[in-house]
């Protein structure tokens, strides 16, 4: 059984008696239509751990997040150019490849964000870890770099399953990352809904990946999203909404919410993805 099954099998366990009431406009009535939208299913427990229900495979991604000295912004991208053009040089060693690579051009403003993938999990992991800490030409570049930037922050995550894999855009795109923290024990809601709500997504092909958190901050979930441009964006999600069911999603997954942000990016030079 896959992944997306088991979230299913799941979801059909739970009793009808503690499940929202469908918020289209035809199945709500006057007096639980604002009502229905504040509860949240109830999650039946389970001997499996979320991560093998959400995620089908063994690979693990690296969410670097850099904020750069406003005056080093240019020497900071050329640095970790040198950095990507290094691993991919032992990439057969690493096991390690680079999905994406962004500047926020709204949002946190200097600010870089880099998503590798690691195939073979953590094992890959910890081997680069020793490996770079081994190796004296790429201890010198992570000095250099830490002169330009002003702090640092890294993730793992696992890719949800019924999310695209992240694979290259060809040129030119912007992207946005929908950021949630999410109340903690949901996360199994989240992927159960958003396994339904991705399909009134599709018509653009502007997903691009979804993520959670397994190191780092816990019970956050990414979403990337990719478009032509700002009003290509404004107009696809103004579609969406168009889409019978589609509230049902919001209002399924809103109260899952602690807080929420987003960021647009633009690809950087040397961005596998553009």
């Amino acid at each position: 059984m896959n992944s997306l099954n088991k979230i299913l099998v799941l979801s059909s366990a739970i009793p009808k008696s503690s499940r929202l009431i469908s918020t289209t406009s035809s199945r709500l009535n006057a007096d639980d239509g604002w009502l229905s939208k504040l509860l949240v299913r109830k999650i039946e427990p389970t001997k499996e751990s979320h991560s093998r229900m959400l995620s089908d495979k063994e690979i693990v991604y690296a969410l670097h997040t850099h904020n750069i000295r406003p005056d080093s912004v240019d020497k900071y991208l050329q640095n970790y150019k040198t950095s990507v053009a290094f691993v991919e040089s032992r990439k057969a060693d690493l096991g390690s490849e680079l999905v994406g690579s962004w500047t926020v051009s709204v949002g946190d403003m200097d600010q870089a964000l880099h998503l590798w993938r690691y195939v073979g999990g953590f094992e890959k992991i910890d081997k680069a870890k020793i490996l770079f800490r081994e190796n004296s030409d790429y201890r010198a570049l992570e000095k250099e770099r830490g002169n330009f930037v002003r702090s640092r922050h890294l993730q793992y995550l696992l890719a949800f399953s019924f999310w695209p894999s992240g694979d290259p855009r060809p040129a030119k795109n912007i992207y946005e990352i929908r950021s949630y923290s999410l109340k903690p024990g949901t996360m199994i809601e989240w992927g159960n809904n958003w396994a339904r709500g991705l399909t009134y997504r599709r018509s653009q092909n502007e997903a691009f990946a979804g993520y959670f958190s397994q190191i780092g901050r816990l019970y956050n979930v990414h979403h990337i999203w990719c478009y032509k441009d700002l009003q290509a964006r404004r107009e696809t999600r103004e579609s969406t909404w168009r889409n019978p069911g589609w509230d049902e999603c919001v209002a399924y997954t809103v109260p899952l919410i602690r807080e929420m942000h987003c960021r647009i990016l633009e690809p950087t030079d040397f961005s596998p993805t553009q």
